[in-house]
């Protein structure tokens, strides 16, 4: 994949993430604030203080997710983010490190 494709397909992964989480936002689901620096998407949990980064790596062309479980890099299959050691969907492992921080 070239450099070019690679910022094409973050930016959109981004956009998406951010996009979900002010949707549960918007529904009552979750009390999170987005914000957006460059390659650097954090949603803060207004509950707790806590916090899930998301941001690309072009360099390594994946996709770097922090939370309070961890740290976790993806890879584009052709079709999806997954996880470079156990094979795991970006948006799945999103959805609950959301559930576990938004408690």
């Amino acid at each position: 994949m070239t450099e070019s494709e690679f910022l094409t397909l973050a930016e959109a992964c981004l956009r998406e993430v951010e996009e979900i989480f002010e949707r549960a936002f918007d529904n009552d689901e979750l009390d999170v604030e987005c914000s957006r620096s460059g390659n650097v998407l954090t949603v803060e949990f207004v509950n707790n203080g806590s916090k899930i980064i998301v941001n690309s790596q072009a360099p390594m062309q994946e996709m770097w997710l922090a939370a309070r479980s961890g740290g976790f890099h993806y890879r584009y299959d052709g079709s999806h983010w997954l996880n470079t050691r156990d094979g795991s969907e970006l948006f799945a492992t999103l959805s609950r490190i959301a559930r576990e921080q938004g408690q």
